[in-house]
């Protein structure tokens, strides 16, 4: 075989927001409904810029009928002067990567829109956006399409509009629909977000429309009160067991805001921002509030006497059992992992988070005792439970720790390569035995488990424990699981790269699915964090043609018939219907759900860790009003298979 051409020629040089175009998954994260709000925050978190620099105090937010979103600010409005490239200033920041004032200390101290893709990025991924500076008495206007500036400039400068008397920016942007999957912003993830800005933000007030058919609405955030009563809400409806902890400080540039406040339940709920971003997966700050935080929880129980000499120290978790936490730092010049912002690294963090909250907690603790035994008293509980966990949990995984089949049905596969293996969960031991003949043994391993598991966020976590499809489930991943007052999980352990849902493509399949993600998202939350969890996505019907010459063909769902049916005639092909894939050849299975060249996976991640957990406590808790409404609200997105 001749080689290949590689030479000077070869190499591609992607001209300004190209790269962008090219693999925007690299800049904000995915193409799916995750990155499509995220346009939505990137903008959103420049105007926010302007408002910790002092200088905006109202930000609208609209999602107009026609897909398109404005995000509009009352600062001092984008530069629009004539920049060294030669271009207007608001040119050369909507279509040159990493350019800003946010490199600039003198302009922006703090920022959370310094270490995100940017509106550049936003203008790249836009089919059409228009932009609108009110600026110096004037209003300057520019508009692009998919990042390409279209408005011609007026002797180098931008075409001015009009006069005016405000300030500020305007942008409105409508999403790619060659870019993005889908090009409908979820208002759930949009409103989350804009209220929490609203709470780490006491006096900015930010309105947001909705003016989509059926979803009209108009809501102002403002909270006055901050994180304290983002802390409330947070806790609304939970036994509080201590007030409200709150406080601020200064040291070296930075800033931290923190209120605490414990309740009545086995689990810590910590929400951590930098510079206004919430950082989803922790980071440096978490870290050092965390330790310190533990720290003094354990020194006050000696002094109190409440720890024996030869009693051991509180655990982490034991003195976090029940605690509600915002913490906000702002922060100049953080480093954060990953485009999206989701971790923060920067190593000062820690030692400012931790110095500040030492400091802080001491001068409150001290004058406040009953509120630390409070505290010491939750973490007491959690250390008596937590005991008497781990003796069940030694007696539940010490017995197969080391085994592979854990219930005699789980078909193991050859390798031990855990990057090389995958393990299907099927319903059903017919589907199982389908999937058994038509997988590959080398590095496919398949688990059939019996109908509807438990509702993990409804029971008990001695019921969790003792349910036997569960057990099954943690045997075989090999890596223990996560619960509010310890933390057994050991993701280096996980003997399967995918974990895969593969159930019938029905109603019931459709609640195994949501019963089984339940459990995930609750007791190994890392493995959907990492990417390890996938749902299958099997056929509903199967076309075979009456022409010898033609292949069969799988469809996947009713759509795709419609457009087949209309395109061939009724006499031409023969049509089946699966009603689960217990009657499906192994063949078939292979073809369809098995064989990693041809199937079809979803993969499952979290978007937004707050509004997921809120969700998940609504739809699978045990009050029935909210879940109600939520379903009467979100009736007409379903999609109904008849």
């Amino acid at each position: 075989m001749a080689e290949a051409r590689y030479d000077a020629d070869s190499i591609t040089v992607l001209e300004g927001l190209d790269p962008v175009r090219k693999r925007p998954g690299m800049y904000i994260g995915s193409v799916g409904q995750r990155g499509l709000n995220h346009l939505i925050f990137e903008i959103l978190d420049n105007a926010v810029d302007e408002h910790m620099a002092g200088y905006c105090s109202l930000i609208h937010v609209t999602l107009h009928a026609d897909g398109s979103c404005t995000v509009k600010d009352n600062g001092r409005g984008l530069p629009v002067d004539m920049h060294k490239k030669g271009i207007p200033a608001e040119r050369v920041i909507l279509t040159v990567l990493h350019a800003g004032g946010k490199f600039d200390d003198s302009v922006y101290k703090t920022s959370g829109g310094l270490h995100g893709v940017g509106s550049s990025v936003v203008n790249a991924l836009s089919k059409k956006m228009e932009v609108r500076v009110y600026r110096d008495g004037r209003i300057y206007f520019d508009s692009y399409e998919r990042g390409k500036p279209v408005t011609k400039l007026q002797k180098g400068m931008l075409p001015v509009l009009g006069k005016t008397t405000e300030r500020g920016t305007e942008i409105t942007f409508l999403p790619d629909d060659e870019i993005f999957e889908k090009t409908e912003f979820r208002e759930e993830a949009v409103k989350s977000r804009l209220h929490e800005t609203a709470y780490l933000n006491p006096e900015l007030r930010i309105i947001y429309t909705d003016e989509r058919p059926g979803k009209e609405e108009s809501i102002e955030y403002h909270e006055p009160e901050g994180i304290k009563a983002y802390v409330a809400e947070l806790n609304k409806g939970q036994e509080a067991v201590t007030p409200l902890i709150y406080f601020k400080d200064q040291l070296s540039g930075s800033e931290l805001e923190c209120c605490i406040q414990f309740v009545d339940a086995f689990e810590e709920n910590i929400h951590g921002f930098c510079n206004n971003i919430y950082t989803q997966e922790g980071g440096t700050h978490i870290t050092g509030f965390k330790t310190r935080f533990t720290q003094m929880i354990n020194m006050y129980a000696r002094q109190l006497g409440i720890l024996k000499e030869k009693d051991q120290n509180f655990t982490g978790a034991d003195t976090r059992n029940g605690m509600t936490c915002v913490l906000a730092l702002k922060y100049p010049d953080p480093i954060f992992e990953g485009q999206t912002k989701t971790k923060l690294a920067s190593a000062e963090a820690a030692q400012i988070t931790a110095q500040i909250t030492g400091e802080k907690l001491e001068h409150f603790f001290d004058r406040n005792v009953e509120t630390v035994k409070a505290v010491i008293g939750c973490a007491e509980k959690s250390a008596k439970i937590r005991k008497q966990e781990e003796k069940a949990k030694t007696n539940l995984l010490s017995k197969s720790r080391f085994s592979f089949d854990s219930n005699g049905k789980l078909k193991v596969c050859t390798s031990k390569d855990p990057k090389r293996c995958e393990i299907f969960i099927v319903e059903g031991d017919s589907a199982g035995g389908s999937a058994g003949m038509g997988r590959d043994r080398d590095f496919q391993a398949i688990l059939p488990i019996r109908g509807k598991i438990l509702n993990v966020e409804k029971a008990s976590i001695d019921k969790v424990l003792a349910n036997a499809e569960i057990k099954t489930m943690i045997n075989s991943f090999g890596c223990g699981f996560s619960e509010g007052y310890g933390n057994d999980f050991d993701i280096s352990k996980l003997r399967y790269n995918k974990i895969i849902l593969m159930t019938d493509a029905d109603v019931d399949g459709s609640h195994i699915d949501t019963l089984l993600l339940t459990f995930f998202y609750r007791f190994m939350p890392e493995l959907i964090k990492a990417g390890h969890v996938y749902i299958s996505i099997p056929p509903l019907y199967l076309v075979t043609p009456k022409r010898k010459s033609e292949e069969p063909l799988y469809l996947y769902d009713d759509k795709e018939l419609t457009r087949y049916q209309k395109a061939h005639s009724s006499d031409s092909y023969d049509l089946k219907r699966f009603k689960g894939l217990g009657e499906m050849d192994p063949p078939d299975l292979w073809a369809t759900t098995l064989d990693p060249e041809r199937r079809v996976l979803k993969q499952v991640n979290i978007e937004d860790a707050r509004l997921a957990s809120e969700v998940t406590e609504m739809l699978m808790g045990t009050d029935v009003a909210p879940r109600r409404e939520f379903i009467y609200k979100h009736a007409r997105e379903a999609e109904i298979d008849t």
